[in-house]
């Protein structure tokens, strides 16, 4: 449970019963994070057109490279958790994703997407220790000027996110158990999966 008192269902407002009910459809359950939007949904409103701006022009591959990247450099299981499902379901087994989560610069991934994944890491530790070099070096691997606007903005985003989650004890959803033993593992970086309440 997170730290805040959020908002129970059977006593959400309007607009807040919609994003629950929205969430539900997508996920099939209501995630934490989503809970913890029942105290502000027009931060919910404005974070998702927000990361629509920044996420929709991207390569998806990317877009979760970059943030998964970008989740492990904040210690973020929830945001590791969450991208590394969309990766494993989508572009990569869950042997890879695992290995890119254990260190994707052994992982088989290509040059440009070593090289994007630590931009991404570096824009989370030390923006201020970016440099022109920095990049003239992705340009080097192809990537244009627009390109690598959205791909420190993807990065940048989820400092917000992450952090947002993390400091108000948002823990990753039970579900994600679904992913098995040792991609979780893997992918839990910093606060643990939620675990379900044994039945008595």
């Amino acid at each position: 449970m997170p730290f805040l008192k959020v908002v129970p269902q059977e006593q959400a407002s309007a607009e807040v019963r919609a994003i629950f009910e929205q969430s539900a459809q997508k996920h099939g359950y209501v995630p934490n994070m989503d809970m913890l939007f029942s105290l502000a949904p027009q931060v919910r409103e404005q974070w998702q057109a927000f990361l629509a701006s920044v996420r929709d022009p991207m390569d998806l591959r990317r877009y979760e490279l970059v943030t998964l990247a970008a989740a492990q450099a904040l210690r973020s299981s929830y945001c590791m958790l969450a991208h590394g499902e969309v990766l494993a379901s989508k572009f990569y087994s869950p042997q890879q994703v695992a290995a890119i989560a254990a260190d994707f610069r052994s992982a088989g991934l290509d040059a440009r997407d070593v090289a994007i994944m630590e931009f991404a890491q570096k824009v989370v530790r030390d923006a201020t220790g970016t440099t022109q070099v920095d990049i003239d070096g992705l340009r080097g691997h192809g990537l244009t000027d627009v390109e690598i606007f959205h791909l420190t903005a993807a990065a940048a985003l989820r400092c917000f996110f992450s952090k947002m989650l993390d400091a108000l004890g948002a823990q990753p959803d039970s579900q994600y158990a679904r992913l098995g033993t040792e991609l979780v593992a893997k992918l839990t970086v910093g606060r643990p999966v939620e675990q379900v309440p044994e039945a008595r």
